[in-house]
This record gives structure tokens, sequence and C-alpha cells, in this order.
């Protein structure tokens, strides 16, 4: 199922089919990479299933996790638009199918699919605007501000009922870390972990092995602000 809002979503059906038509069907199983950063790089993928994320290097080791991506995202983009080096690595999260196509082909279906182009225009500055909010959130949260928002925009975004908790409940479908939360809000994992138990112990989320379960949304997204 794509992700409402997503590139591939918002294409219209012939719109789509030309694409398709110009490139071609590829799997990946979890943890491969897709882009490096660094790389020059001649292809563009569009996500058909599956989830990835985009990270970047940190210089004294470790990830910061940029974003994660789901069905009907567009990857790699940016990078067959201004032909400079990939500015992230993506890898999947999860066994995935993607559409590959060169970056002569993207370019060309750009060309031609006006209303594509508007939609590529929009996409980045949503991812703008994301990125903003996220850098505005370094002074206005702490670590478990931080956390809980994430955690919002991930049941959001993955979650699905869990009928555990009395009706009210979600469960995150999409499997991250700590270590790779902690690269997303900006933290140690020692603060991460922190901030779970704190809200372990307000009764706002659980947490297992790479699993968590939003018990009120609603009491979350207002405890994050």
């Amino acid at each position: 199922m794509l992700e409402p809002g997503s590139f591939l979503a918002e294409l219209s059906p012939q719109d789509r089919a030309d694409l398709e038509d110009r490139g071609r069907i590829r799997e990946f199983a979890r943890g491969e990479v897709l882009f490096q950063e660094g790389e020059r790089s001649s292809w563009v993928a569009v996500l058909l299933t599956g989830r990835v994320k985009a990270f970047s290097n940190r210089e004294h080791g470790g990830e910061a996790l940029l974003a994660v991506r789901g069905p009907g995202s567009l990857l790699g983009e940016v990078a067959a638009i201004d032909r400079r080096p990939r500015s992230a690595t993506v890898t999947t999260l999860e066994p995935a199918r993607a559409l590959a196509l060169t970056a002569e082909d993207f370019m060309g279906f750009l060309r031609t699919h006006g209303a594509a182009s508007i939609l590529i225009m929009k996409t980045l500055c949503e991812r703008w605007r994301d990125a903003d909010r996220k850098r505005a959130e370094f002074g206005m949260f702490d670590a478990t501000g931080r956390v809980a928002e994430r955690l919002v925009e991930l049941a959001e975004r993955f979650g699905v009922p869990y009928s555990g908790g009395g009706g009210k409940s979600v469960r995150i479908t999409l499997n991250l870390s700590q270590e790779e939360l902690a690269g997303w809000v900006g933290a140690s994992r020692e603060a991460v972990s922190k901030a779970l138990r704190t809200l372990r112990a307000d009764g706002l989320v659980e947490t297992g092995r790479r699993r968590v379960i939003v018990h009120d949304l609603q009491a979350l997204r207002e405890h994050a602000r």
C-alpha cells in the first residue's frame, strides 16, 4: 500500500504508467544499500514496497538518521537533478521492491510530464519544511520531547490499531533500534533509553525488543509539546 501523499500515490494513472515503462523492477534484501553518501550515481528509485532509511555518517562515528521513507517515495532524485554526489546513504529496513530508472530516463520523464515536475517541487518543499521543523525542535524540546515527537510521527505513518490497549492503542509497525532512534533525534542512546523509561512510566508507551506500542496517541502528542 502506497503512503498517502507520496510521489507515486500523487501521480496520475497515465503518468504512472509512462514512468513504469521507463524503468525496471529491482528487489532488495533487508539492510541492502541503495545509495551511498558521497558517491556519484546515475539512477533514481521509486519505492514500491518496503521501507528505507536515509542517514548521514557522523564525523565521530554513528549515524544521523535523516528520514524514513515508505512505499511510493521517490529516492535519489536530487542527485539526478543537480548531478552532485549523494548527500545521504539509503538502506532498506526490510525487504523492498523499487522501480529503478536511469537519471537520463528520469529527467526525460520530467521534461515531458509537467505535473510530475510540479509534484517534485512540492515534495522537495515538504522535505525542506520538515527539516526546518526538526531543527527547531532542538531548541524547543529536550530529548524526551524529541523522542515523543518522533514516536508520534511513526505512529501516524506506520501505526496499526492494537487490540490489547483498550481501543486507543497503536502498534508501530516500523522496527527501529534505540541507536537508530537516537540518531534521528540527535541524542545519545542513553538519553533515548531514559526518555523511553519516562514515557513508559507515564503510561504513554510500551516497548520491547524493536517494538513500540503507543497507548494514547493524543496524550503522547500533547506530552511532546
